[in-house]
């Protein structure tokens, strides 16, 4: 365990490292070739801003508007019938739409049924095979000022839905 320690600090100076010392070998501008991606970065992220602003505002109106209890009460018949935990749902209904807002419940969720529980397993699984699709796609898609999203939104969250239900039924499976 050690050395897997060792290798883990070293990783990140060893390739910085070896950018550096490859940008030399080639007789590049190390420096200058960072400041040009450093300026190209800050263009970038002034431009998708008011993407992620109103991100952000959409993801608080929806937490605190109580809304996602509701359809959770509503679905929850439907949820016991297949076998899916309601006390996930919130989890998989916000990780597509914020990594914080999902960090934040499969937290909750392990501190209140703790790490090791089947429940603990499936938020961490859930959070592993998923991806934060809504903000993915407003960032990417922003940036190369793509408008028509839809097919891509779709695709995205059908492979949430998929990793989420495959999430549940493996851990239910292995534990």
């Amino acid at each position: 365990m050690k050395i897997v320690n060792f290798i883990s600090n070293l990783a990140m100076p060893i390739i910085i490292l070896t950018i550096v010392l490859y940008g030399l070998k080639d007789k590049n501008k190390v420096f200058d070739t960072f400041l040009e991606g450093a300026k190209e970065g800050m263009g970038i992220t002034i431009s998708i801003f008011p993407t992620l602003i109103g991100l952000f505002v959409a993801i608080g109106a929806l937490r605190s508007s109580g809304i996602l209890e509701k359809i959770i009460y509503i679905i929850s018949p439907m949820l016991k019938f297949i076998n899916f935990p309601s006390e996930l749902m919130p989890l998989a209904m916000l990780r597509p739409i914020s990594g914080s807002s999902s960090i934040a419940i499969a937290t909750d969720i392990m501190k209140n049924y703790g790490v090791d529980s089947k429940l603990g397993l499936m938020a961490s699984t859930i959070m592993g095979s998923t991806e934060t699709t809504l903000y993915t796609i407003a960032i990417y898609t922003s940036c190369i000022k793509v408008k028509k999203t839809r097919y891509i939104l779709l695709a995205a969250l059908i492979g949430d839905l998929v990793g989420m239900i495959v999430s549940v039924i493996v851990c239910q499976m292995i534990y």
